[in-house]
């Protein structure tokens, strides 16, 4: 049997941990960052109940004593960096998942550098003496379970599963823990009175494709099971481009969902320009009021990256969830542009696109002058959100 060499390294509740680090004042006391709605919370703050995504308000009723700090996007893009480098000298396979988590493999290194638990643990003592943050690291022989290992030991934790206790470990676990099981596939599951990953484990696969799906079904059985083959890949293209804003509890206009999504498309639209992709699929992705999700998507014939066009597919997907919306309720909204392809080709097809050129020269000029010196007009006055940092494309 294998070694386990696959870090999952997880920053421990990021935003607020810099704050933290920056504030002596605020370490070891509740902090929430944003006040309308919560971006971070610390663990200090979470354990009072407050979570990611809840309106500021609720936040400060269920915890008082918290301290309410605006986000600094530029100081968690620095502090991102920073663990990145620290991620790299350590091995040169390492797979970034956002700006606060990596996947990382250490084989191959046990002479130079020693068994894979002690890079693990050094890796977060380096972290913790050269950006000042905690880490937590979860290392198995498969991505899965060593992120699942990193969830188990938050916060500021390590756990190594070893390669003859991975279903000793991953079985007891609530089903919860499983990719892809969300509060309704949860509820499908706890129907037939599974409720741990060792239940899933034990069924048919046709028992589980019946209930959930084909895909689905055959995906929790083989994670389950702790099949996972997936390598640490590095260098690897985002498949998709998005951004999304919580808007709380507070009921939202038409117009004021409209205004929202113009400010959304037109970030991603930058986006895409700029890590030179185009697009052919607009997802909406939608949070009501009692926390279910739900997701719409639409493909265009023609792959594209003016705002115009993909903005227009936006609308008419927001306009199609409108009744919904107004039954339940929103407290998010997002949109990601999937089916990415290389701009180039797309150049050569149209040599001379009159909204493209416009979305040119709007970029060239946000570029010299800063993203609010050109806007839409109705989008004059609003503030559409913090531009949330992100890994480079």
């Amino acid at each position: 049997m294998s070694e386990a060499t696959i870090l999952h390294a997880d920053l421990d509740a990021f935003y607020a941990s810099v704050e933290q680090r920056d504030d002596p004042r605020l370490r070891g006391r509740p902090v929430i960052v944003g006040g309308g709605v919560v971006l971070a919370a610390s663990y200090e703050a979470k354990a009072c109940g407050v979570r990611t995504a809840m309106s500021g308000g609720q936040a400060r009723r269920l915890c008082p004593r918290a301290i309410v700090v605006e986000p600094r996007m530029s100081a968690y893009s620095e502090a991102s960096k920073a663990v990145f480098d620290v991620f790299e000298r350590t091995t040169p396979l390492v797979e970034g998942l956002s700006i606060d988590e990596a996947f990382l493999d250490v084989g191959g290194l046990r002479e130079i550098s020693g068994p894979p638990g002690r890079i693990a643990a050094k890796l977060r003592r380096d972290v913790r003496e050269q950006v000042g943050l905690p880490i937590t690291v979860g290392v198995a022989r498969t991505k899965f379970l060593a992120k699942v290992a990193s969830g188990v030991a938050k916060p500021d934790g390590l756990l190594v599963v070893p390669p003859d206790g991975e279903l000793d470990f991953l079985h007891p676990l609530p089903v919860e823990r499983l990719w892809g099981v969300g509060p309704i596939t949860a509820r499908k599951l706890h129907a037939l009175g599974i409720t741990t990953v060792g239940e899933v484990a034990a069924l048919q696969e046709s028992t589980l494709t019946a209930r959930l799906g084909p895909a689905a079904g055959r995906h929790l059985l083989a994670l389950a099971l702790n099949r996972d083959p997936r390598p640490v890949r590095t260098g690897r293209r985002r498949r998709s481009i998005g951004a999304q804003r919580a808007l709380g509890r507070t009921r939202r206009t038409r117009q004021e969902l409209d205004a929202i999504t113009i400010a959304l498309i037109d970030r991603v639209c930058r986006r895409l320009r700029a890590a030179g992709r185009c697009a052919r699929t607009v997802v909406l992705r939608l949070r009501f009021e009692d926390f279910t999700r739900v997701t719409r998507s639409h493909t265009v014939p023609q792959a594209t990256d003016e705002t115009a066009a993909l903005l227009a597919t936006a609308r008419r997907l927001l306009a199609a969830a409108a009744p919904l919306i107004d039954e339940r309720g929103i407290t998010l909204v997002g949109f990601a542009l999937t089916n990415l392809s290389d701009s180039t080709a797309l150049q050569l097809a149209l040599p001379f696109d009159e909204p493209r050129a416009l979305d040119t020269t709007v970029d060239s000029l946000r570029l010299r002058f800063g993203s609010a010196a050109v806007t839409r007009a109705v989008l004059l006055g609003r503030d559409d959100g913090p531009t949330v940092p992100l890994l480079p494309d």
